[in-house]
C-alpha cells in the first residue's frame, strides 16, 4: 500500500465503513468518519480530491469479483451532517464514495459494502477470501469497464485502521474495497475489525473493451 501523505485527503478514522450487523444483532449500521481537510479533525468538512483525469471518468455502475462470486450494483454514498460516511441502504449493493476518485481515475477509489445482515450474508461477506491476483471489474455508466488486480488483503482492528494507506493519493488508478471483519462484539453491536482489499489497474491500463 502507498504510504504517502496528502493534506487535502486525510484518512478514514477507525470505524465500520459499509459494515452490516450480525444476523443476531438488532443495532443499526455504524457510520464511519470520512477524510477531512487538514487541520480539521476527522469529523471536519470533507474536501474531495478526485485526482488527475477524474472528471472524465464515468461513475461506476456495477462491481464484479468472479473469484468470490460478487456481482452487484454500485450506488453513490456520501456523508451525513456529522461528516460520517453513510453506507449503502441495501445489503446487496456496493457503495462508491463519490467525493473520492471514480474507479479508473488516478487515485484510490473507495467501494464499501455490508458483510452481513439479520437475514444472512451480504454483498461483501466473502471479501476476506479474495486471493491476491484475483481480477476485479467495475462497469461504468458510459459502458466501459475498469479492470483491477488484487495486490493485498488486510484485516485490521478498527482502532488501527490504515488511514494513510487507504486514502493517500496514487499516481495511477487503484481500488480499495472495505467491509467489516473479525469477531462480532454484541456489547456494541458491531464487528471489531475491518477487511481492506487493495487492487491496482490491470496491466497498467485504465479500461477494457466489452
Amino acid at each position: 500500500m502507498n504510504r504517502c501523505r496528502h493534506a487535502a485527503l486525510a484518512a478514514l478514522a477507525a470505524a465500520a465503513t459499509g459494515c452490516g450487523v450480525a444476523p443476531v444483532a438488532g443495532s443499526p449500521v455504524e457510520p464511519a468518519p470520512v477524510p477531512a481537510t487538514a487541520p480539521a479533525t476527522a469529523h471536519g468538512p470533507a474536501t474531495p480530491d478526485r485526482g488527475p483525469g477524474a472528471s472524465v471518468v464515468a461513475a461506476p455502475s456495477r462491481l464484479r469479483i468472479p473469484a468470490i462470486g460478487v456481482d452487484s450494483p454500485v450506488v453513490g454514498i456520501g456523508v451525513d451532517g456529522s461528516g460520517a460516511l453513510v453506507p449503502p441502504d441495501g445489503t446487496e449493493v456496493t457503495g462508491w464514495y463519490t467525493a473520492g476518485p471514480a474507479p479508473g481515475a488516478a487515485g484510490p477509489a473507495l467501494l464499501a459494502g455490508h458483510v452481513d445482515s439479520r437475514s444472512g450474508p451480504a454483498v461483501l461477506y466473502r471479501l476476506r477470501e479474495v486471493p491476491v491476483g484475483a481480477r476485479v471489474e467495475v462497469d461504468r455508466a458510459d459502458g466501459s469497464t475498469a479492470a483491477f488486480v488484487v495486490t493485498a488483503i488486510v484485516q485490521t482492528p478498527k482502532a488501527a485502521f490504515p488511514t494513510d494507506d487507504v486514502y493517500a493519493p496514487t499516481p495511477g488508478p487503484e481500488l480499495r474495497l472495505v467491509t467489516c471483519g473479525g469477531t462480532f462484539d454484541p456489547a456494541i453491536g458491531h464487528y471489531r475489525d475491518n477487511v481492506v482489499v487493495d487492487a491496482v489497474a490491470e496491466g497498467g491500463t485504465w479500461t477494457i473493451d466489452r
